[in-house]
């Protein structure tokens, strides 16, 4: 159990012990049995009420002076979790520590990295969120696949670029899922393999977003020979125009792949 404890708060006023008390309610009786036995853990995350007594003693770690013990008002029980919450990191520093993290831990970080402060929605978008700052000379191929992504039903987070960290382009999250994918926009004559060379020590998961005519065959033949390249890769999703293919690296090791994949290419 973390540290946590049960209370009930409305528009606050003192008590005859100092504690901030709602408005227009009496305070209860409480015996001892009825108090909060609360235990410390400071890893201990729940579920935080937005009120603004609560707003005013927000805190980055939870101490003694911050518990307080259950109160009844009448016959209204409000029941809210009061608990700590942890201090947020530099969105460079998490991720940066992504290289580092694999599976659950990975995937745990994501999330933390999407609840940063520092994303906003992107206005006049649906489902897009930036950090803001410099526009590179990239965004506006960052932001055609982000509007793609939110097409096929993906909250679309563009992330930062760091100066000195290797970083993907964003974190998709649909249904609780959530991935990190790095972009390469396939234009004019541009080389799938050479594009998807770059993206090796970024992420696992690439984007091909195809604004060109690519002959299914040949791009079947890129993604299966980057499967074998890079061990650590674990899927490609390809835009083309309407449509989302998405494509793990166990689909390529089947027989009927090409014949599968141009198939839904050329639909």
């Amino acid at each position: 159990m973390g540290e946590c404890l049960f209370a009930t708060f409305s528009a606050p006023e003192r008590s005859t012990s100092g504690r901030l008390l709602p408005q227009g309610r009496k305070k209860a009786r409480i015996d001892k049995e009825d108090e909060v036995v609360v235990k410390k853990n400071p890893f201990f995350f729940g579920i935080y009420k937005e009120n603004p007594y609560l707003m005013q003693h927000k805190t980055d770690t939870m101490t003694e002076e911050h518990l307080i013990k259950d109160e009844i008002f009448g016959d209204d029980l409000e029941q809210v979790w009061l608990v700590a919450e942890a201090p947020l990191r530099n969105i460079a520093e998490q991720l940066a520590d992504l290289h580092s993290l694999k599976g659950a831990g990975f995937i745990s970080m994501l999330k933390e990295i999407t609840r940063q402060r520092a994303f906003s929605p992107l206005e006049g978008e649906s489902n897009i969120y930036t950090t803001g700052g410099t526009k590179d000379d990239d965004y506006d191929n960052l932001l055609n696949a982000a509007r793609k992504a939110v097409e096929h039903g993906y909250r679309v987070f563009i992330l930062p670029n760091p100066k000195g960290i290797r970083t993907a382009d964003f974190i998709f999250e649909r249904k609780g899922v959530y991935k990190m994918f790095d972009l390469k926009t396939i234009q004019g004559k541009s080389s799938v393999m050479n594009r998807l060379i770059e993206s090796v020590g970024q992420t696992n998961h690439v984007l091909l977003n195809m604004t060109t005519n690519y002959r299914a065959i040949s791009l079947a033949s890129c993604i299966k020979r980057y499967f074998e390249i890079n061990p650590n890769s674990m899927e490609i999703l390809v835009f083309k125009g309407k449509k989302a293919i998405l494509v793990k690296r166990s689909s390529t090791e089947s027989r009927d792949f090409f014949k599968t994949f141009t198939k839904r290419y050329n639909k």
